[in-house]
C-alpha cells in the first residue's frame, strides 16, 4: 500500500477530487494548509505572499495502482496543459499498517 499527498491549488480541488472519484478512488482525505514552493511565494506590488493557500488531499491505494492515481491528479490539478509554478506537488510514501478504528482490525 502507498500513501499519497497532493498539495494542489484550493481553485483545483474540487476537478481533482471528482476525478478521483470518477476514477474509483473515493476515500480521500482533504484538509486546507499553506506554504510556498520554489516560487517563493508571490509579490504583488511591494508586497511578498510567501505563504500561499493550498489544499491537501491524502489517500492511500494499492501499490499497482499508482502510476493511474498519480496521472489522475496531474491532468485535474494542473493549471494549463503544460502546467505552471504553484500548481502543487504530489508525495508518494510506503504504508507499513493501517487499522480500521472501528473495528480494531488491522487492514493491511
Amino acid at each position: 500500500m502507498l500513501m499519497i499527498k497532493a498539495i494542489i491549488r484550493p481553485e483545483k480541488t474540487n476537478k481533482v477530487l471528482k476525478a478521483l472519484f470518477e476514477s474509483g478512488y473515493i476515500a480521500v482525505t482533504k484538509m486546507p494548509v499553506v506554504g510556498r514552493g520554489k516560487q517563493r511565494g508571490i509579490k504583488i506590488g511591494d508586497v511578498t505572499y510567501d505563504e500561499l493557500p493550498k489544499e491537501m488531499l491524502i489517500m492511500v491505494i494499492k501499490d499497482e495502482d499508482k502510476d493511474f492515481a498519480i496521472s489522475t491528479i496531474l491532468d485535474a490539478a494542473k493549471s494549463s496543459p503544460k502546467g505552471a509554478f504553484g500548481d502543487g506537488k504530489i508525495f508518494v510514501s510506503p504504508v507499513d499498517e493501517a487499522y480500521t478504528i472501528s473495528r480494531g482490525t488491522k487492514e493491511l
